[in-house]
């Protein structure tokens, strides 16, 4: 019961968890495939899920991903392409979960909607 209260405050243990797993293993990784995961790991923290267990979902396939072409040598920009936020943002679309700012695009085009259906548009 108090395992149950603590997590309505502090968020998922299992999720820290798991998060704390996936840390570890990028740690692992050559530097320079670190450093790209890392990166993609802070624009999708700014622009990924609201919800954390999603988002250590995606970064926990994202360690797969980049353990797996360390193994294979596959060059950085072989994975992520000429544009890095194009890859991330096709990887997030990949998962069908909305983040933050598509909720707030959306909500702006409510409300624009809405202010034009108050004005009677022409």
């Amino acid at each position: 019961m108090a395992a149950r209260w603590i997590e309505m405050i502090t968020g998922s243990l299992e999720d820290k968890k798991r998060w704390r797993a996936y840390k570890a293993r990028i740690q692992q990784l050559p530097p320079a495939y670190r450093t790209t995961v890392e990166g993609i790991e802070r624009y999708l923290i700014v622009t990924g899920p609201a919800d954390g267990d999603h988002l250590v979902h995606m970064v926990e396939d994202l360690a797969d991903l980049f353990e797996r072409a360390a193994v294979d040598d596959t060059p950085i920009r072989v994975i992520v392409g000429d544009d890095p936020a194009e890859f991330v943002d096709t990887f997030k679309s990949n998962y069908g979960l909305a983040g933050w700012i598509a909720k707030e695009q959306r909500r702006l085009a409510d409300s624009i909607d809405q202010a034009e259906r108050e004005q009677g548009s022409p």
